[in-house]
């Protein structure tokens, strides 16, 4: 059971099972709260919600809408989209901190729930950071070398990444942990990262 001083997990998704099962799996670790679509999150999340797990794909208010609403609202709590909808290049510049496609595992929840608690502690470059590079990430996973060396968009996200990366020089030489290391390393067309996020 989680202690009375752990972080707080909103699990977001219109299907229950799907919402509940994840839920079910962070319980050990996390307190976890659950909503069924995009009004019970908004009504949910408050000061107190540390990450928020949200399915892009919802009636009446998408994923999408949901996450716009608590950024316009100066909401900064940490935010994943869980999804069945592949990403394309319009996830550029939505304000999400990280992006899991599903079908999700326990580990994949997990790690990814720990990265955003541990990015949620650091200033807000370091979190622009860690965004900027899990879109690339995302991108160089669903997209062809073709579409992505044609894209400004993707040429600019990529500019934009190693000019904050210049800025965290010191931070991340003295970051250790092996999880952050690989979602720090120098991305190449084809990096290792890309396996690491898809598998």
């Amino acid at each position: 059971m989680p202690s009375g001083d752990t972080q707080t997990v909103l699990v977001v998704d219109d299907e229950p099972d799907v919402a509940d099962a994840y839920a079910a799996q962070l319980r050990d670790r996390y307190t976890v709260r659950t909503a069924y679509g995009g009004q019970q999150a908004l009504e949910a999340v408050d000061e107190t919600v540390d990450v928020v797990l949200l399915d892009r794909r919802m009636p009446e208010q998408s994923g999408d809408d949901v996450l716009e609403s608590l950024r316009s609202k100066g909401v900064e709590t940490r935010v994943a989209m869980v999804t069945a909808v592949d990403p394309d290049f319009d996830v550029i510049e939505m304000p999400f901190d990280d992006y899991l496609t599903k079908p999700v595992s326990r580990t994949e929840l997990f790690d990814t729930v720990e990265r955003l608690l541990t990015c949620a502690k650091y200033d807000e470059q370091f979190q622009e950071f860690y965004s900027l590079t899990s879109k690339l990430a995302t991108l160089q996973a669903n997209k062809s070398q073709s579409e992505l060396e044609n894209s400004e968009e993707f040429a600019e996200l990529t500019e934009r990444r190693e000019n904050v990366r210049k800025q965290l020089d010191r931070t991340l030489s003295e970051f250790n942990d092996d999880a952050f290391a690989a979602m720090f390393r120098e991305l190449n067309p084809r990096p290792p990262l890309t396996g690491e996020l898809t598998d």
